[in-house]
């Protein structure tokens, strides 16, 4: 899969406006529908839709009339929406320092609001919830932040009938969260991550059954320990689903070892629903910078990515993931327009020079740590070319959870340095030290001999 910006060429009218903790769903296979987020310390209440056929963002005029005589909901972020048909629900979320409990649906066909009166096990006021459709008729919820505590509840809407019923689970259960994800599979809700109670950030993955009437199961949560290489604890991140795969990217987490601080991601991690494990995806060209309370949604065979926040910049930038054979990957490797507000930093010479002296003394500092000397570009160091370092092979196949042509070996290589750069240094396995220290090793000669292998520096981050 490969990383495009998206450019001005790649879309005709009014762009979305940079925003956080927005939702995007996709309405049939005909259009994406962006509301509401967060960006200026404001609360946003815009539709934005994206015409998938014809390229088009529009906003529409949108009618309708709530409890209060407003034509739609009040601005939000860290609400949830759902698409069943043509229709859009929205229920919860905050505006300002107060959390929400009403209930919207957004018809798509003639763009008309309804603030709907449901009944039942009326759910809290939360936000940083999730939820997901069951079939074409009911939405299950799990979760969230109600301003006092973490939540663990299940509830199952009926959109015809309107009536909320709240699940009774017995057995164990996942902790209470919020900023984690819900995605429907087959008959199954699967919850991944988010921050549970007390603050911990999780990157537990959770299975609950007795969903579906017609199946007569009681409900149960069962949680799922899957082999590959799973993605780091995280909130505030996305799965989509496209294909046999489930997608997650970005989101933050903390920073783990020695640190505490939020990290932030942009790694891409599938779980294959056939092989049923983790793999780490492998894409090409420059990523997006990482970000949490991002959209990210399916079209086709492609996806696109819009907004996000990484502790400081709201981001308004759109990014496609797209298939190796899609025309925008072929698209050259320059640098776009910005089609965000943001501008981008401009490199002078002199700080070219400074960097480059800079990894200068990285390389010294690491010369010291590994144990060898860098020798004269005149000297002849017999050193293992990666593609005939076998240890550094097998390692590599392991990080996907598969083995891979020969033609495919650099891809998997670049895989393993991810899984090095992105893992804590206590976990890395005594039998991975003999192939890491070869490949920093590499590294070092590389920059000695005037060949800068960027992909290798990955693995630097985790030296203590």
């Amino acid at each position: 899969m490969h990383w495009v910006r998206a450019d001005a060429s790649d879309f005709v009218g009014n762009l979305p406006v940079a925003r956080s903790g927005h939702t995007a769903v996709t309405v049939g296979k005909s259009k994406v529908v962006v509301f509401g987020g967060f960006a200026d310390r404001r609360f946003i209440d815009g539709i934005s839709v994206y015409d998938v056929e014809n390229g088009i963002w529009f906003t529409p005029d949108c009618t309708g009339s709530g409890s209060d005589g407003q034509v739609g909901p009040a601005p939000r972020a860290f609400h949830v929406a759902v698409a069943i048909d043509c229709n859009m629900f929205v229920f919860g979320g905050r505006s300002g320092s107060k959390r929400l409990g009403d209930f919207w649906m957004l018809d798509t066909d003639i763009w008309q609001w309804s603030e709907l009166t449901s009944f039942g096990d009326l759910p809290s006021s939360r936000e940083f919830t999730a939820a997901s459709a069951i079939g074409n008729r009911k939405i299950v919820m799990y979760g969230g932040w109600d301003g006092k505590k973490w939540l663990s509840d299940v509830y199952i809407l009926d959109t015809m009938s309107l009536e909320w019923t709240e699940l009774s689970i017995t057995g164990s259960a996942p902790p209470q969260r919020c900023g984690h994800t819900t995605t429907m599979v087959e008959k199954r809700l699967l919850v991944f991550g988010g921050r549970g109670g007390g603050g911990p950030i999780m990157g537990d993955l959770w299975a609950l059954k007795g969903l579906i009437e017609e199946e007569n199961e009681m409900p149960g949560w069962t949680q799922l320990k899957l082999p590959g290489q799973p993605p780091s604890p995280r909130c505030g991140h996305t799965v989509t689903s496209g294909g046999h795969y489930l997608l997650v990217f970005g989101g933050h987490g903390t920073g783990g070892w020695l640190s505490r601080y939020d990290i932030y991601h942009n790694d891409c991690i599938v779980l294959d629903r056939i092989s049923v494990q983790w793999k780490r995806l492998v894409t090409y060209n420059e990523p997006p910078p990482p970000r949490a309370y991002h959209s990210m949604t399916c079209i086709g065979e492609r996806y696109i990515l819009f907004g996000g926040f990484d502790g400081k910049t709201t981001f308004g930038d759109i990014w496609w993931l797209a298939p190796e054979d899609d025309p925008i990957s072929k698209r050259s490797l320059r640098s776009p327009p910005n089609i965000s507000s943001e501008s981008e930093p401009v490199i002078s010479s002199q700080s070219a020079v400074q960097g480059n002296l800079q990894d200068q003394s990285v390389l010294l500092e690491l010369q010291k740590k590994l144990g060898f000397s860098i020798p004269s570009s005149d000297a002849q160091v017999d050193i293992v070319d990666e593609m005939h370092d076998k240890e550094l092979l097998e390692l590599s196949t392991r990080v996907l959870g598969e083995m891979l042509p020969t033609s495919d070996q650099a891809i998997s290589i670049q895989a393993l340095r991810e899984h090095w750069k992105t893992c804590a240094p206590n976990s890395i396995q005594l039998r991975e030290l003999g192939a890491l220290l070869r490949d920093y090793q590499r590294l070092i000669l590389s920059q000695c001999s005037g060949t800068l292998l960027s992909n290798s520096l990955a693995a630097a981050s985790i030296m203590p």
